[in-house]
């Protein structure tokens, strides 16, 4: 099916032709005949096959055919996905698509530009893609309202699950129009139970289509797995990069301290790269992308945080430098290559650790994973090394730092002359001159008295009032 034998306004066949939009993928092709008619859908496709277009083609064509009520800046659309990187990634594709439609699209995610986003909600927007905290923080605050939403979109309903942000969706869902009185749309790669009790909760009837395969991973991407010990993981994947020549490559690790180590000796290596990962600055994280999808950078390292909804044209090979903990996660990582009908390599290394995983990988991608048994050339063993990031101390808990003997604490308050007060206050009697040896022993029995009780218990228990000594007599 072709793009121009749907009933599109012309607007939007123009921005689809500028886009070079022709046929339809299998996801389009059987859920616009449904969603164009206003019923909604609930759609499974693998990721990569073009379900970001199908709900956006849905989403202008209702908003182009219906006039908006006068008199309202407040939005018309909400699009709902569970990462910033996802948000900026449709509303890429939405501004590219709608060039000619004359909506205004609007991106509220955390991390940038709080003031501006908010400034420009209240100008209004028709079309509002963002990541869920965000909008509930602006909504709290009355800045726009969702009483006027005609088109809700869901994308990657089951991460947002995995993510914990079921009650953060529900809170917003709750404050949309009925249901009956909106159109819903919800895509993902999986349709889990879960994520159907949501769909029957919140929409109207969703039509369930699925157009995935017998095959969970994408036919175009040929996999492999080697095996080896944790120790010898870095010199395979020399060896790797120096044979295949990758152009474009995604590193996939479990963890950001992993990943930072990882960095450290690639660089050193002479392999230059770039780590995104959860608690990256997003201005920072941005720009990482901008480089690696502009191929200034040949290779990203990240976690699980990059390894939905990036579309990045190009991505030659994808490593599973750690196998992940999580099988649907394993699906969505290889899925960054071999997008759009191309070609892609994906390459695992299994360790002590990740082998453990990988039968619950095989078992849920319905396929064994070829393995490879690297030659001792592949090795590289004269690689330069580096020390590993060391972690950061723990605080102390319910430790009073004090200060060594002889040493003023900085928390005492030091008198003018350079001393603490109890310094000072024992010496003062020192300083006075005695008129005589009686009166010089009656200030001096006060002194002894205080030093004594600090030696004795708290309670005072068990001591004995010292006599004042008596006045010596001058003959």
């Amino acid at each position: 099916m072709k793009f121009s034998e749907l009933p599109l306004p012309e607007p939007l066949q123009n921005g689809l032709a500028d886009a070079g939009f022709v046929d339809c993928t299998p996801i389009q092709e059987r859920t616009l005949p449904i969603s164009l008619s206003g019923k909604d859908v609930a759609g499974q496709a693998q990721t990569g096959t073009g379900k970001t277009a199908a709900f956006l083609v849905t989403l202008f064509t209702r908003l182009l055919k219906d006039s908006p009520p006068e008199g309202t800046h407040h939005p018309r659309a909400l699009i709902l996905a569970p990462t910033r990187e996802l948000v900026v990634q449709i509303e890429q594709d939405a501004q590219l698509l709608g060039r000619q439609c004359g909506l205004t699209i609007q991106a509220i995610y955390g991390g940038v530009d709080y003031m501006k986003q908010r400034d420009a909600l209240r100008e209004g927007a028709d079309v509002i893609i963002g990541t869920p905290g965000r909008l509930i923080d602006y909504l709290k605050q009355k800045v726009y309202s969702l009483k006027q939403i005609e088109m809700l979109v869901i994308d990657e309903a089951d991460r947002m699950f995995d993510m914990g942000f079921i009650a953060d969706l529900r809170f917003i869902l709750r404050r949309l129009p009925p249901f009956d009185k909106r159109q819903n749309l919800m895509f993902s790669a999986t349709l889990n139970q879960r994520v159907m009790e949501l769909a029957y909760e919140f929409m109207n009837m969703p039509e369930k289509v699925s157009v995935t395969p017998e095959k969970m991973t994408a036919e175009n991407v040929e996999q492999v797995i080697y095996h080896a010990s944790r120790k010898e993981k870095f010199p395979l994947l020399l060896g790797l990069l120096r044979r295949d020549g990758m152009e474009r490559t995604m590193i996939f690790i479990n963890t950001k301290r992993e990943g930072e180590y990882l960095h450290d000796r690639l660089n050193a290596n002479g392999f230059p790269c770039r780590l995104i990962s959860g608690d990256v600055d997003q201005k920072k994280r941005l720009r990482i992308l901008e480089q690696f999808k502009s191929g200034e950078l040949p290779i990203l390292i990240a976690t699980d945080v990059a390894s939905r909804g990036l579309h990045i044209d190009g991505v030659t090979h994808v490593v599973n430098y750690d196998l992940p903990q999580d099988c649907e996660d394993y699906v969505h990582r290889i899925g960054r290559t071999a997008r759009a009908g191309a070609q892609g390599k994906a390459i695992s290394l299994a360790d002590e650790d990740g082998a453990l995983y990988l039968e619950a990988i095989e078992e849920y991608i319905k396929a064994k994973i070829p393995c490879e048994w690297a030659e001792d050339e592949l090795f590289v063993t004269d690689f330069k090394r580096v020390a590993r990031p060391k972690r950061a101390p723990l605080p102390s808990r319910g430790k009073e730092v004090r200060p060594e003997r002889g040493k003023t604490s900085s928390r005492q308050k030091r008198t003018p002359s350079g001393k603490g007060p109890e310094t000072a206050a024992a010496a003062a009697p020192r300083q006075q001159p005695a008129t005589s040896q009686g009166a010089g022993a009656d200030e001096a029995a006060p002194a002894k008295k205080r030093r004594r009780r600090r030696k004795t218990k708290p309670s005072g228990e068990g001591q004995e009032q010292q006599p004042a000594p008596e006045a010596a007599t001058t003959g």
